[in-house]
């Protein structure tokens, strides 16, 4: 299972999306039973190998005490040490593999807090468990005829604003009542029913095939507002700091009524206004200068969500919000995104807002890449767009002053550059590529940026393997999912590694792995690994499991992850041969915000083979002859890409 970076410095599980989900109460699913789970596709894997041993019972997920992020319905698994074991969950039967794996999907009591049963028996022999779980953030709506949800409320915390800034309100509270915001100085501001979806249900939506579960529900007990940003309970002014309330006088009281009955809660909000005058940040995500960094600060246009800006360190933004550890910055008109604070320096005060002037950009050919270097007069926030036909750089908060671009010469690779000003502080280069992006990197020198487009490889159509270098990344440790029985992710995937390592040399490939033994490799050195030996493919191996609340056996197969453009047409050729060569269903090949896939000089997947969970997939993961099918799905995968990218165009080395 794949890890992704919160931050560069910290990370966690792809699919953990339950974790978005937002509080729920517990549908009327929960009361209906639960029908045993269809056989998981088996295809083309080895058989289980029967297990007759003592009667031990493991529960490997969930884990005493955990907490489940779930609706209605979840799974357990684990092994009972036997495969002539009886197996039941909360009193229902469960199949048991030949090896004594089981894997259960079960509804859940309404409760925030409950237990499991888990009972195995054989013979005259029989053994249980009893486990005490809690519902994450789970609200159950209150009988009261009118209610508010105290953990609903959206901001919450220390926020700063620019005065004159509108802030948006959201909560959840008994459907039909009448909201008011009321603020100290007798402020009132009404809340009004959103139309708002019940649930993102983003682990729902991204990995769980039943359509029925996709639906948008409009929830009735959604409401919304907005008021202009003003001092709440705190000193105004303080960009670093916010001061602790002063007094509950400056407290914000939510009232939610329908016909005679109230209800009444406390909004945790503390606000402070920015100064007027526009403050000037520099970006640095190494502020003790420790060189550790990749000198690079990542922006989501959600506060916690997926990284989409890269911005080099020294580039100047105008900071207009912050909230609790997030800033927000505005790179152009219209145009806002939230960084880490830590990353945030700012500048003396009484600095105008940046604005940089673009010169005339120069392209310099290379035996194996493309420069183009484009001058400006200050480092602002540039964005790199990819498209079928190349490259778009948007320079934010800038001019463009462009007498003329030079080509350096005739290339190839390059098609066209142009530029427009696509707004008073918006301007875009376009870099127009004749053959496919292969890889492209940035970097700030001499007081210019720097675009540098890989030239894709010569490609022979008969060997296409031959002169590649690839690398061969193992996923885990740290981390990483663990099977019924006991088998680590980190071990399954460096089985197939070291078997799909010789396959690529035997037919002309230089292979290199990111680790050779069950040793912790970090998340961070691997994309750069794969750049120092100028790799032309990064694979990175892993196998899979799902967020609480998606049931297994329908949503279990082989997926290809990919990133950047570089990578679409790969991760498609690998999918193909791979679900092919493991004979179970294909879910397909899906972007993911993966930290191994983002790297932009190297075309680079992340393999989902099998699932962890599913016992017959893990029993395949622990023979040579599992590995080898799914080693040899990724070969074929890679090779059939390598020739098409030779066929489209006319390539032979």
């Amino acid at each position: 299972m794949a890890l992704r970076t919160i931050t560069p410095r910290i990370m966690r599980f792809p699919c953990a999306i339950a974790a978005l989900l937002l509080p729920l109460a517990i549908s009327s699913a929960q009361s209906r039973p639960t029908p045993m789970p269809r056989d998981p596709i088996r295809g083309l894997l080895p058989s289980v190998p029967a297990v007759r041993g003592p009667l031990q019972l493991r529960v490997v997920h969930p884990q005493p005490g955990a907490l489940i992020e779930a609706q209605d319905s979840t799974f357990v698994f684990g092994s009972a040490g036997s495969g002539d074991a009886e197996v039941r969950v909360d009193g229902r039967p469960v199949r048991v593999a030949p090896n004594g794996a089981w894997l259960a999907w079960v509804p859940l009591p309404p409760e925030a807090t409950f237990a499991l049963t888990v009972e195995a028996r054989r013979g005259i022999d029989s053994t249980r468990l009893v486990l005490p779980m809690r519902r994450d953030r789970a609200f159950v709506v209150p009988t009261a005829r009118v209610w508010i949800d105290t953990t609903s409320f959206e901001p919450r915390g220390r926020l700063w604003r620019m005065a004159g800034a509108e802030v948006a309100l959201r909560v959840r509270a008994a459907p039909g009542a009448r909201l008011t915001l009321r603020f100290a100085d007798g402020t009132r501001v009404p809340l009004v029913p959103s139309g708002e979806a019940a649930s993102r249900a983003d682990g729902v939506l991204a990995f769980d095939g039943d359509t029925a579960r996709r639906r948008t529900v409009v929830a009735a007990d959604r409401y919304a507002g907005r008021v202009v940003a003003r001092a709440v309970g705190a000193h105004p002014g303080e960009l670093l700091e916010l001061a602790p309330p002063t007094s509950a006088a400056g407290n914000v009281r939510l009232e939610a009524v329908i016909g005679s009955d109230t209800a009444r809660a406390l909004w945790p909000l503390q606000m402070a206004l920015l100064d007027s005058l526009p403050q000037v940040v520099r970006l640095d995500d190494d502020p003790r200068a420790t060189g550790t960094t990749d000198s690079m600060t990542v922006g989501r246009a959600v506060r916690g969500g997926s990284y989409h800006w890269f911005l080099h360190t020294g580039t100047r933004a105008l900071l207009v919000g912050r909230q609790e550890d997030d800033a927000l910055l505005q790179l152009s008109a219209g145009q806002e995104v939230w960084v880490p604070m830590s990353d945030v320096q700012p500048l003396p005060r009484g600095l105008p807002r940046p604005r940089a002037v673009i010169g005339s950009p120069a392209l310099k050919p290379g035996a194996r890449s493309l420069v183009l270097r484009v001058p400006w007069t200050m480092p602002v926030p540039v964005q790199v767009v990819e498209s079928a036909g190349g490259l778009r750089l948007l320079f934010h908060a800038a001019e463009g002053d462009i007498d003329w671009i030079r080509y350096g010469g005739t290339d190839p690779l390059v098609a066209r550059v142009h530029w427009q000003q696509l707004q008073t502080d918006l301007l875009a280069v376009d870099i127009e590529l004749n053959e496919p992006l292969w890889g492209w990197r940035t970097r700030v020198t001499d007081g210019d940026f720097v675009l540098e487009v890989r030239r894709p490889p010569r490609i022979d159509r008969v060997r296409p393997l031959a002169g590649r270098t690839i690398v061969v990344a193992p996923g885990h440790p740290p981390l990483g999912a663990t099977g019924p029985t006991g088998l680590r992710e980190a071990e399954a995937n460096l089985g197939v590694a070291l078997l799909l390592a010789p396959m690529l040399r035997r037919a002309g490939a230089k292979v290199l792995l990111t680790r050779t033994t069950d040793t912790t490799v970090a998340l961070a050195d691997r994309v750069p690994f794969a750049e120092r030996a100028d790799a032309d493919l990064l694979l990175s191996i892993h196998n899979n499991a799902l967020p609480d609340g998606v049931e297994p056996f329908a949503n279990s197969g082989t997926s290809v992850f990919y990133n950047r453009m570089a990578g679409l047409d790969l991760a498609m050729r690998v999918q193909e041969s791979l679900s092919a060569s493991l004979g179970v269903r294909a879910l397909g090949v899906a972007q993911g915000d993966l930290a191994l896939v983002r790297g932009t000089w190297v075309p680079s997947i992340l393999t989902e083979g099998l699932f962890m969970m599913i016992p017959e997939h893990e029993a395949a993961l622990r023979t040579r002859a599992g590995q080898l099918r799914y080693a040899r799905g990724v070969f074929d995968g890679v090779q059939r890409f390598l020739r098409r990218t030779a066929l489209r165009s006319g390539q032979r080395e």
